[in-house]
């Protein structure tokens, strides 16, 4: 059973979520713990599974012009053969970014990176419409990016 996290431990995470590539040392400094208590710490976030990994987040202006695509899909009932098969190709399918079961009138919300509106258009004809169970795809292009992150909010919801 996992222990309760304590202030050193919410300190390392929320560090960690800002700069993954922090060494043990500049960690310790940021949370106020020397570098053996901060090691084992974190390893021991690792281990109870609070830490899944760690990538590189990458600026995506960088590899050209690009969209937010926020796709809803209405789908039929499948079969858990067709439900396993959906689900691997939409693993396999590097430009949803995200996908979400949703309750309401729609079944999947998608997260999809394109590089244009006519990418888009001959993406949902060869890939989104052709995928197990779909019958109707309804698409919102994202505009302007307000906020993007990561990170997740360890201190619990604040008051209203």
């Amino acid at each position: 059973m996992s222990e309760e996290l304590t202030t050193f431990d919410i300190k390392i995470l929320e560090q960690i979520q800002q700069d993954a590539a922090l060494s043990t040392s500049e960690l310790a400094e940021k949370v106020g713990l020397s570098q053996s208590p901060c090691w084992r710490r974190l390893q021991r976030l690792r281990d109870e599974g609070y830490i899944q990994g760690q990538v590189a987040v990458l600026n995506r202006r960088k590899f050209g012009e690009s969209l937010y695509i926020f796709a809803t899909v209405k789908m039929s009932t499948l079969t858990d053969e067709q439900r396993a098969e959906f689900q691997r190709k939409i693993l396999a399918t590097p430009e949803i970014m995200e996908c979400h079961t949703i309750f309401g009138e729609r079944d999947i919300m998608l997260k999809v990176i394109a590089s244009s509106l006519e990418w888009y258009q001959k993406f949902i004809f060869n890939i989104l419409l052709k995928l197990p169970g779909v019958q109707d795809v309804q698409s919102t292009v994202g505009l302007t990016e307000i906020k993007n992150t990561t990170a997740i909010p360890i201190r619990g919801a604040r008051a209203l």
